[in-house]
């Protein structure tokens, strides 16, 4: 097991609450557009997968109406910007998550990974990573699939598990404020 980077505990804690303070009136906001949207609260609470495999809530602005189970327009919108996302910087700040490492998954992937593959759950689950930056757009690919289900099984995962192995075994600051600023740059697209 490689002992987790002082680089990067530093550049989470720092950037996540420095972005917090920037943009706590976002926050604010959209915490009020998803609850009138979506119901009292407008936070999305559930269950991932963290390091070595321990659950963890993940924070997220609800994009689905509560009572109707269905996206709501406003709710499409944060999700394609990924602005549903930003409550997870709570996450970097409780150490759950990172600015950098594979996307939290729920049960049922991660957690039963076997051999070589498991070296994956020693990183915290990231906001963004290169299989994020990849399959920014994965809803829509499954949607246009006969079976979802097996196409993300079969060859979504399997990539995404290659691509974090990848991350894993070349970890460097260098790599995640690449990462970081491609994330950015993709977003503003």
């Amino acid at each position: 097991m490689k002992k987790y980077p002082w680089w990067k505990a530093v550049m989470d804690y720092g950037l996540s609450f420095l972005a917090i303070l920037i943009l706590l009136p976002l926050f604010f906001i959209l915490f009020l557009v998803s609850s009138l949207d979506t119901g009292f609260p407008g936070i999305f609470k559930q269950q991932r997968i963290g390091r070595f495999g321990n659950i963890f809530v993940i924070y997220k602005f609800r994009t689905y109406h509560r009572k109707y189970h269905t996206k709501s327009c406003i709710g499409i919108w944060m999700r394609k910007t990924k602005l549903d996302e930003l409550p997870q910087l709570f996450n970097i700040l409780k150490g759950d998550m990172s600015l950098v490492g594979p996307r939290p998954d729920i049960s049922g992937y991660y957690d039963i990974l076997e051999g070589n593959d498991r070296l994956v759950l020693e990183l915290k689950p990231g906001l963004t990573s290169e299989a994020g930056i990849k399959f920014r757009n994965e809803e829509e690919i499954l949607n246009k699939q006969i079976d979802s289900l097996k196409y993300n099984d079969e060859i979504i995962f399997p990539e995404k598990v290659k691509m974090n192995l990848e991350y894993y075994k070349h970890l460097s600051l260098k790599k995640d404020a690449q990462i970081l600023l491609r994330t950015f740059f993709v977003l503003r697209k």
